[in-house]
């Protein structure tokens, strides 16, 4: 006895597993995807992140050179030279709206104070007042990492169940392509909330604490040498625990989100292969 089925009507995906869409995309691969950015693409990418740590630079070798003016006028000018260069090359200018703001406001404390130190005290007071947030969303189990991670790729759709990290770039590229002609529906509702499920609160708990420590960390290393009015070291600290310490615990971030997106969504077994029990 044969079951007729319905053909899906042109324009519509077929549902999945409670209403998941499935895209077999243009490599035949069936698998979940999201029209989100990845995690990364949304704090600017790689570049992005070196780009945040110019004005700095400009201000350090300027002030030594030619004092606390040439140093804020330095920062200026290399912050509006990263957003015009965004805005000739039609990029995101996400990032470089957000370093302009910061640098505008440190340059405007340093410069109503007359001290160059106090380019810094708005990187540390925004370093506290972010470390001591995360802190806080661990401890009342709502960790901050996993709300935004599950809001940039849903762990229940599976985004980077698959995801390598020496593949980061061209996956964004990858998650929104579908075939001609098929419109993707909104995303499903999930099946259970990633915070009841213990090892997803856990991960990103953890997660959230390694960030609130690296920014706690800044803060404790550049408190006593700002009290100390050591500007030279403070911009070297401000450098060597920015980028290189970001990327390291990006990276760390990325890695373990892949594997709690795994967990939550397992990859469906292939072809010919019967799923495991």
């Amino acid at each position: 006895m044969t079951v007729d089925r319905e053909e899906p009507v042109a324009g519509e995906t077929a549902p999945r597993d409670g209403g998941a869409t499935e895209d077999t995309g243009a490599e035949g691969q069936g698998s979940f995807t999201f029209d989100r950015h990845l995690v990364l693409e949304q704090l600017g990418g790689w570049r992005g992140m070196v780009d945040a740590s110019l004005p700095t630079i400009a201000f350090i070798v300027a002030n030594t050179l030619g004092g606390l003016w040439a140093g804020i006028w330095g920062a200026l000018g290399t912050a509006f030279v990263l957003f015009v260069v965004r805005l000739a090359r039609r990029e995101t200018v996400q990032q470089a709206v957000s370093g302009l703001f910061g640098v505008v406001i440190a340059v405007a404390i340093a410069a109503a104070s007359g001290h160059a130190r106090d380019y810094f005290v708005f990187g540390i007071l925004r370093n506290a007042a972010i470390g001591v947030v995360l802190l806080g969303s661990a401890l009342v189990r709502w960790p901050l990492v996993g709300v935004i991670a599950e809001f940039l790729a849903p762990s229940h759709l599976g985004g980077m169940a698959t995801h390598s990290l020496p593949l980061l770039r061209g996956r964004q590229r990858g998650a929104t392509a579908r075939p001609a002609g098929r419109e993707r529906g909104p995303d499903p509702l999930p099946e259970q909330h990633w915070r009841r499920d213990r090892r997803m609160l856990r991960g990103y708990g953890w997660l959230t604490v390694m960030w609130a420590l690296m920014f706690l960390a800044r803060v404790l290393v550049q408190g006593p040498l700002y009290q100390a009015n050591e500007v030279g070291l403070l911009g070297t600290t401000s450098l060597l625990l920015g980028l290189p310490m970001t990327a390291v615990v990006l990276v760390v971030t990325l890695w373990v989100v892949a594997r709690l997106h795994r967990h939550r969504c397992p990859e469906p077994p292939a072809e010919g292969e019967l799923p495991a029990t």
